[in-house]
């Protein structure tokens, strides 16, 4: 709890934590209107594919252009200045910067890019959460391999659940179930980037207007996004997942400790110390008041009488038992929060969250018939959505993660609804992210396989 003071510590000393930053889109743009905001830090450099807009995004979050005229790394090092380019390969191996803040997006050059970082001996923070949902497991152990550490973002939300379940197990409570909130209706798994905003409540001009990506937040709303960041939560937590997806019950705030109870006991879940999402919507549509939409929670356990009594003492809301009791956060502020990561791994070596073990998978499901010689276009697209399933069934099934669902070829027709496999798609199989996820799955087969 004192990473503030550490940071004033650095600045006196003159010592900053040097980071690079890879990506400046908007997660990498929150990050930045903070920067100048914190003492102890020096963004040496950004690497982006587009330096142009990089520094049109600087100039929009409030930096002075004289703070990003640096001519090389090193003249940023020796001036406190920051430098902008496309390449990150000099970024990662530059030997003044500590840290590599992950913020592409892309799921492919991610991998990349955390594997070069270790290589350097540098620390990631990985935004690209949707690199970690298919192979965090391995880079967790690539980067305790070359004695660096690997964690996920402070302000995203698998981030802000571990913290929860790392608070609530520190405090000693066995964790029932822990996860975020989410506006879902059954039918958003069919959506596409052409019926995105209507779903949202946003007409396209709108949309245009605020400048927004269809694709991407298409992949927020058909369950995509929910699906990569409850595995991140478990596979970071060892919670364990829903045996065929995520289920969405529908609650507000208040009525979580009801819903994420055990089914024998009136609630969802299939057993103690699960992931799930919660929905802001009633099936009907109807909005639910008090929503836990944008935001975490954790539901523990009172395991005796006496702290079933505090509970009441204290007026925490529980469940009608007084046994289960949720502690959330309504909010999660994305880039803007960032900083603590970047602070907790290079002040204390410790991770915000990182994979522990591989509970959990996101695969690649069918939105519509897909034919030989479709195009899958990854999350958020036309063709495919993503569905969290335990590890040891996608083993089983041999599934194609969605992570590496991007420019692939069906070789075999595919009904709507139905995970696909390996064996239904031609993979570019020379990837450093195609041979890291294979490398992950050969390292836990024997145990998972084992296991179902």
């Amino acid at each position: 709890m004192n990473l503030y003071s550490k940071l004033q510590q650095r600045a006196a000393d003159n010592k900053p934590v040097r980071i690079g930053l890879i990506g400046a889109g908007k997660f990498g743009s929150m990050y930045l209107a903070q920067i100048p905001r914190t003492p102890g830090v020096h963004l040496v450099g950004i690497a982006d594919l587009s330096p142009d807009m990089a520094r049109t995004n600087l100039a929009r979050v409030g930096w002075k252009p004289e703070r990003v005229q640096a001519t090389s790394l090193e003249d940023a090092v020796r001036h406190g200045t920051t430098h902008i380019s496309e390449d990150w390969k000099a970024l990662v191996s530059h030997p003044s910067i500590d840290i590599i803040v992950e913020c592409t997006g892309n799921p492919i050059a991610a991998v990349d890019h955390c594997l070069e970082a270790f290589a350097h001996g540098k620390h990631v923070v990985n935004v690209t959460v949707e690199a970690d949902a298919f192979c965090g497991p391995l880079l967790a152990r690539k980067a305790a391999q070359a004695g660096v550490v690997y964690s996920l973002a402070f302000g995203d939300q698998p981030a802000l659940i571990c913290d929860l379940v790392d608070w609530a197990r520190t405090c000693g409570f066995p964790v029932v179930a822990a996860g975020r909130g989410h506006k879902w209706l059954p039918h958003f798994s069919e959506s596409t980037p052409e019926t995105v905003w209507g779903n949202y409540g946003l007409t396209p001009e709108q949309a245009t207007r605020g400048g927004l990506n269809p694709k991407m937040f298409n992949s927020f709303l058909d369950g995509s996004k929910p699906s990569i960041e409850s595995t991140a939560v478990a596979n970071a937590t060892g919670l364990t997942v829903p045996s065929n997806g995520l289920l969405y019950p529908p609650a507000s705030v208040e009525d979580i400790p009801f819903v994420t109870r055990p089914i024998s006991e009136g609630g969802v879940l299939e057993r103690k110390g699960m992931v799930e999402v919660i929905s802001s919507l009633e099936a009907n549509g109807r909005k639910i008041p008090y929503d836990i939409r944008m935001g975490v929670w954790v539901t523990v356990e009172a395991e005796t009488e006496y702290i079933k009594n505090c509970f009441e003492e204290y007026n925490a809301h529980t469940d009608p038992a007084g046994r289960y009791f949720t502690l959330y956060k309504r909010w999660h502020l994305i880039g803007l929060e960032v900083g603590v990561s970047v602070a907790s791994v290079a002040l204390r070596g410790e991770p915000t969250g990182v994979a522990t073990c591989w509970n959990a998978d996101v695969v690649a499901t069918a939105k519509r018939d897909l034919a030989p010689g479709d195009m899958l276009d990854g999350e958020g697209g036309y063709t495919v959505w993503g569905k969290l399933l335990p590890a040891d069934r996608s083993m089983q099934l041999g599934g194609l993660p969605l992570g590496l669902a991007h420019n692939v070829k069906v070789v075999r027709a595919v009904k709507k609804g139905q995970s696909l496999s390996w064996a239904d798609v031609a993979m570019d199989t020379t990837t450093h992210a195609y041979k890291v996820r294979r490398e992950m799955e050969a390292m836990f087969a024997q145990p998972l396989l084992k296991a179902a």
